[in-house]
């Protein structure tokens, strides 16, 4: 007679090969991933059309407010020398990779999750950053960016959420217990601030 072994997120600690995770963590990382590199993908192919036709209006410009060509003229637009948009390219479809293989039973070693926790760490403190320019520098919005950043900030809680609550990172025990419980919390309040800004910066142009 056999047995199933259930594998949860923990070490193993028979073999010592590393940490996995449950499904719906590896499919939060494929649809964040996705939904990351659409937007990455959809910019990528409007900065080009501009590129060739400084006239072109990408799809998403909608109005003075709402507005992707604003957004993708200007300098934050290539913060690295290259558009912002082919990094993204790259990144979010190694996200997707890492989702898939954990579906498949992946497990990765403590440096490979603390990896990719910084990963998203910059991923989102440069999402802020470009946030920040958008609003009160460049004084657009840009849809696509914004899916860009609501995929960036969900990966980046829910991968630190999955590090603290399987012992990868240091944390309180009170702490831990949040995190098993509330982790959907930090991603609604971090976007629903995000949304506040959005609103408060233009109130009088959604409310005209």
């Amino acid at each position: 007679m056999t047995t199933a072994t259930v594998h949860d997120g923990s070490p193993d600690s028979r073999t010592g090969t590393g940490t996995g995770a449950g499904r719906a963590f590896a499919w939060m990382l494929v649809v964040t991933g996705a939904a990351g590199l659409l937007a990455a993908w959809v910019i990528t192919l409007d900065k080009f059309k501009l590129l060739e036709d400084p006239t072109f209006q990408p799809g998403c410009s909608l109005n003075p407010v709402v507005s992707c060509g604003n957004i993708m003229k200007s300098e934050q637009a290539s913060a690295f020398g290259f558009p912002n948009p082919m990094l993204g390219l790259v990144t979010y479809a190694m996200v997707i990779a890492i989702g898939v293989a954990l579906l498949a039973g992946a497990r990765y070693r403590r440096w490979y999750w603390l990896g990719l926790n910084a990963g998203t760490l910059f991923g989102v403190g440069f999402c802020m950053w470009l946030m920040y320019q958008s609003l009160y520098e460049i004084n657009a919005l840009c849809l696509w960016c914004s899916l860009a950043w609501v995929a960036t900030i969900v990966m980046f809680w829910y991968v630190t959420s999955h590090n603290v609550r399987n012992g990868l990172l240091p944390a309180p025990r009170a702490l831990r217990g949040f995190f098993d419980e509330f982790t959907w919390v930090l991603p609604a309040v971090h976007i629903g601030i995000i949304g506040m800004l959005v609103l408060t910066r233009w109130w009088d142009f959604w409310t005209s």
